[in-house]
């Protein structure tokens, strides 16, 4: 599970702002939001080597599972080394993804974004200027909890849009929204944005954001299996505009 609030284009300083949870077995290992070699700013699953969120230079890559009856199968490619290999200059048109388990996943390289699944067909589509919601659902039928944090990102964004507290707030919630008869959503464990559990639940959060010169702001907050905040990284970073 994890969700994610995309601001994209649609703000006169941001080009882009994230607000994204991490959702993950607790016991796997993950190394703290740092720059790797090469210029590629990122935490890092150190079972698989991958990421879940990354970003380097104008380029900037999320992901998550998709919720699909049989799966994750074993034996299939890292979805995080699908990022990492976005983040490095792959194609995201060209990228097969029938391979991976199934996935949502956003991509920009600065001048345009895209939303990329695979599940229950291959698809690629274009992501208009706006502010959008990506979980573990399809994108296009967002859950209670993602339109909740959407809900937030905008009423940020209606603000100062400077002080990213209200934005790491807004991922710490841990109350069920509200949600009618005909809303899809996960069972009751997850239906929250922020995921208290102590064997799969939120172990991080993360705030991105772009402005239009280039210069790049990421937060991210670590959580342990009770749900207690452990560490903070904060990273400036100033890449040339694309």
């Amino acid at each position: 599970m994890c969700i994610a609030a995309i601001a994209w284009d649609t703000h006169p300083r941001w080009r882009l702002v994230i607000a994204a949870n991490r959702d993950e077995l607790h016991a796997r290992p993950a190394a703290p939001l740092a720059e790797w070699p090469g210029g590629l700013v990122a935490g890092r699953d150190l079972l698989s080597g991958g990421t879940w969120l990354g970003v380097q230079g104008a380029r900037c890559v999320l992901v998550t599972n998709f919720r699909a009856e049989g799966f994750p199968q074993a034996g299939r490619p890292s979805r995080g080394a699908l990022v990492t290999n976005l983040l490095a200059g792959a194609d995201p048109l060209a990228e097969p993804l029938a391979a991976y388990n199934p996935f949502n996943l956003f991509h920009t390289d600065g001048c345009s974004a895209c939303i990329l699944g695979n599940y229950p067909a291959q698809q690629r589509r274009a992501l208009p200027p706006g502010i959008h919601g990506l979980s573990n659902g399809p994108f296009a039928e967002p859950w209670p909890k993602t339109r909740q944090l959407t809900a937030a990102m905008a009423d940020w964004l209606a603000g100062k849009a400077e002080d990213f507290a209200p934005l790491l707030a807004a991922l710490a919630d841990r109350t069920p929204p509200p949600a009618s008869a005909d809303d899809a959503q996960p069972e009751a464990p997850f239906s929250a944005v922020f995921i208290a559990n102590p064997l799969y639940g939120t172990r991080c959060s993360t705030v991105v954001a772009i402005d239009h010169a280039g210069q790049t702001h990421i937060t991210e907050r670590r959580f342990d299996a009770a749900g207690t905040a452990v560490g903070d990284t904060t990273l400036a970073i100033t890449r040339p505009a694309p």
